[in-house]
């Protein structure tokens, strides 16, 4: 029972150091990735419900000030991946570029899960029924 106990603990701590690592990823590759439109806190660009004199809408947050929880995880993969123009069509002009090319998808999620871990709870709990609707 000892011995159960013993590789029980040591397995939850693998499971809780790559949880931890997955975090760490995905923060660093928003900083790497993200930060640069959508700011190093997530707090976006100024006006970024304004469109500016190209017409387009500037970055937005990706806080809890933001939309981005509104949207269901099979969308925030797709904008991520393919850009917004992609994904919104109608001849939407976007300022978000698509990543597929150069981040994978398990680098997309990992970054979206980082994202995540910074909204509050109930912002995250929207987003999961969101997410479980589609």
């Amino acid at each position: 029972m000892k011995l159960l106990s013993l590789i029980a603990v040591a397995l939850s701590g693998v499971a809780y150091s790559a949880g931890a690592e997955e975090g760490m990823e995905g923060a660093a590759l928003y900083q790497q990735n993200c930060a640069s439109c959508h700011g190093v806190d997530l707090q976006g660009q100024p006006d970024w419900r304004s469109p500016g004199p190209d017409g387009r809408l500037p970055a937005p947050p990706h806080d809890a000030t933001g939309h981005t929880w509104h949207h269901s995880d099979d969308i925030l993969f797709r904008i991520t991946r393919d850009g917004t123009a992609a994904v919104v069509g109608g001849g939407y002009q976007g300022n978000m570029p698509g990543f597929g090319d150069s981040l994978s998808d398990a680098q997309i999620r990992a970054i979206l899960d980082y994202i995540k871990s910074i909204w509050p709870e109930r912002e995250r709990a929207y987003q999961r029924d969101r997410t479980r609707q589609e």
